[in-house]
């Protein structure tokens, strides 16, 4: 992307620039399209004149050192699996089985309040024992039903109530804008609202900040509301589901200040900390993440959220029955293993297959199919949402997210469909792609399920396993392995209904 020709219209960008913009990227995170090896940094230092340290900030105390192998208090948290507590707390599965025998060896997640003890191996530099917010406050799940963002936003008084954008449909209101990020990302509007709130005022000043980098990141590329969200969504994603899924242990500040995670933190501090870990260095962002930061913003508008906390993830949860999703008796390839379900890098929560015979973005006569019973939720161009409880809600119970589906034969918003039935065809459309294919993914409750792990992808026993890079990985079943291919490869070719 170049930068756009200057004029005075939205901070200085010409309406069919940032139309051209906005479509290229919308592209572009919605694509099967491996992700770079790190997200982007800022095109230049952030400047750090807001949030601005109070004088009297003190930080939380990080914890003392331990010894050993010593045996330290745990409280399961929702979504915890034991790889992912092996990892944070520098042991291994075995050893937290060993001081755990209850827990039994099919464990998917722990029970939100277990109480566990864990051996501990202390490393310096692990963080603030400080929560946020709770995961089920982060994810665009149960909490946020019934949440109109357009009605909260016209109760104050800040630029957000007036601020429009150019977009596909026309222009967008701030509302309209921060709906479709938390829609497509799955996170929370509420944490959107607690950062534009906390870093430019946009609840509380009706003055629109003389910037267009509102949540700080400083690129050319994501100028304006819509696009800064999309990168907050996309690095809040990272860091929640690196938590999550135990491939995240350190990062650092711009500074090169090394950040460990504390143990016993929750994926949604974690996703904060590694959003502000990309803008700020000390004492901001050691405020930011403190009690008087963020925090503190986010319980001034919405209450405290430690409060009546629902955990959205239960324990031992199972994935439902599912087929694979193209028709019983047809034989596809396996051409992407555990990659993001959504945007770039994490979460890795989507696998692709593509018919056989067919190459580039060729018409497919080929159908998808319903994996499980549901009702299509959502069916717009390239996607389609099956809400596996049928209640008509995407963040509550199982929806199985669908992405590539040409537009003829698609099935619609309302239809009630029996698995096996038709979806539609795989095509290229709804994103950058090599090739006509299908691309799958589940959430549960708002979260993005992990494509591997503990409740790793299960169609018809063919069980998912990431492979060193993204779209790279494995199906297995019985003594058979197939490996992902975007070759179309003989041996990546699996057969429905066997």
């Amino acid at each position: 992307m170049t930068d756009p020709n200057k004029s005075t219209f939205l901070g200085g960008w010409k309406p069919s620039r940032i139309f051209n913009l906005i479509l290229t990227l919308g592209l572009f995170l919605s694509g099967c399209v491996a992700p770079p090896a790190s997200d982007p940094q800022p095109g230049s230092p952030p400047e750090e004149t807001f949030p601005t340290p109070a004088a009297d900030y003190t930080p939380i105390p990080t914890r003392a050192p331990f010894q050993p192998g010593e045996l330290v208090e745990y409280i399961a948290q929702t979504g915890d699996t034991l790889p992912a507590l092996a990892t944070r707390f520098n042991t291994t599965q075995a050893e937290i089985r060993a001081a755990n025998p209850i827990i039994p060896n099919d464990a998917t997640t722990m029970p939100p309040g277990f109480p566990m003890q864990i051996p501990i191996y202390y490393q310096a530099l692990w963080g603030t024992p400080y929560q946020i917010i709770p995961d089920s406050l982060y994810v665009n799940g149960p909490a946020a039903v019934g949440f109109n963002t357009a009605e909260f936003i016209s109760q104050h008084d800040g630029w957000l109530k007036t601020y429009v954008e150019p977009g596909f449909e026309g222009t967008r209101s701030a509302a309209f804008i921060i709906d479709l990020v938390a829609k497509n990302f799955s996170i929370s509007p509420r944490v959107f609202l607690a950062m534009l709130e906390y870093q430019s005022q946009g609840l509380s000043n009706p003055a629109i900040p003389d910037t267009v980098y509102f949540l700080g990141y400083r690129n050319n590329n994501y100028r304006g509301l819509y696009l800064q969200l999309v990168w907050a969504a996309n690095t809040l994603n990272n860091g929640y589901y690196s938590w999550r899924g135990a491939t995240l242990r350190e990062f650092e500040t711009p500074d090169g200040r090394l950040q460990r995670p504390d143990p016993w933190q929750n994926s949604a501090s974690v996703a904060l900390h590694y959003f502000y870990s990309r803008l700020y260095n000390s004492p901001t962002y050691d405020q930011i993440i403190g009690a008087g930061g963020l925090a503190q913003t986010y319980a001034s508008l919405f209450g405290d959220p430690w409060q009546n906390v629902e955990n959205h993830i239960p324990g031992s949860l199972r994935q439902p029955e599912l087929v694979l999703p193209f028709e019983s008796g047809k034989a596809w390839n396996y051409t992407g293993g555990p990659h993001t379900g959504w945007g770039l890098g994490e979460p890795f929560a989507a696998i692709d297959f593509a018919p056989a015979g067919v190459s580039g973005c060729d018409i497919s006569g080929e159908w998808l199919v319903a994996v499980a019973d549901g009702l299509v939720i959502r069916s717009e161009p390239g996607i389609v949402v099956l809400d596996l409880d049928s209640d008509g809600q995407e963040g509550t119970g199982w929806v199985i997210f669908y992405l590539h589906v040409g537009t003829e034969n698609r099935a619609r918003v309302g239809q009630t469909l029996q698995t096996g039935n038709y979806i539609g065809h795989p095509s290229c459309e709804g994103g950058s792609s090599t090739g006509t294919h299908v691309h799958i993914a589940r959430k549960y409750n708002g979260e993005w399920i992990l494509a591997d792990g503990p409740l790793a992808f299960n169609l018809e026993g063919w069980v998912a396993a990431r492979g060193a890079r993204a779209y790279e990985g494995t199906l297995v079943r019985f003594s058979r392995t197939v490996t992902a291919s975007t070759r179309a490869e003989g041996s990546s070719l699996i057969r429905a209904g066997e």
